[in-house]
């Protein structure tokens, strides 16, 4: 078979042709399948080698919210949508009788990330905002597939010097995220698949989020009746 007739065979509707639709829908199937079981099968992985990593991390989160610190997120791309999701899920939590825990998404300010992206450069929208509102005892969470995002380096690093607490989510190997030494705790998903990667972070903050409550639950005290009933409405 020659490359010409290979590619038709591949594409056959850029030739004039037609795809066989019953042939189409299984091979679809087919896809659908080993995709969902590509993804369970990297969370089960991630979880069997790290469990202890991220108990660890809850504990490090859980122990910025016992010294009335805040935790910040950030992100790039699909994983600012990730460092959204994260602070939502602690500024707004949907599980009755849980008390909202402050969380501040760094990647929500557009005018201050537009801003100091044009004067600056794109590297110090995160620092920028870290210097003005972190202080020693927060937390500060990076999710980042490939663990090399600048902005994301330069974040952590000024946030060690300010004795703000690390937490990186990278995929592949780390990449620098992951390196010794340069964040307090880095979980890495070592995938090469960028979709199996962002699944199990989502995995993983969802996991952290019911893991810190737990380890708050004998030191938050009675919840205000309001935020009881508020938090039961939720459905």
């Amino acid at each position: 078979m020659t490359e010409h007739t290979a590619l038709q065979g591949l594409y056959p509707f850029l030739h004039g042709g037609h795809q066989d639709a019953a042939k189409l829908d299984a091979a679809l199937l087919e896809s659908v399948a080993q995709k969902a079981q590509a993804s369970i099968d990297a969370k089960r992985a991630f979880f069997a080698d790290n469990a202890a990593a991220v108990v660890a991390v809850a504990h490090a989160i859980a122990d910025v919210y016992r010294h009335d610190g805040r935790l910040f997120s950030m992100g790039n791309g699909g994983s600012s949508c990730d460092a959204a999701h994260i602070a939502v899920e602690f500024l707004h939590p949907v599980t009755a009788g849980r008390p909202a825990l402050t969380a501040v998404n760094l990647v929500a300010d557009t005018a201050m990330m537009t801003a100091v992206g044009n004067d600056v450069g794109f590297a110090h929208i995160y620092v920028r905002q870290l210097v003005a509102q972190a202080r020693r005892g927060d937390g500060l969470i990076g999710v980042s597939t490939s663990g090399n995002s600048d902005n994301l380096l330069a974040a952590f690093a000024k946030a060690r010097e300010m004795g703000v607490v690390t937490i990186g989510l990278a995929g592949h190997d780390g990449g620098k995220m992951g390196a010794p030494g340069a964040l307090d705790h880095c979980l890495v998903v070592p995938s090469d698949s960028i979709h199996r990667i962002q699944e199990t972070h989502v995995a993983i903050y969802h996991i952290l989020w019911d893991l810190v409550h737990t380890l708050l639950a004998d030191e938050r005290g009675s919840l205000h009746v309001s935020d009881t009933a508020a938090a039961e409405r939720v459905p």
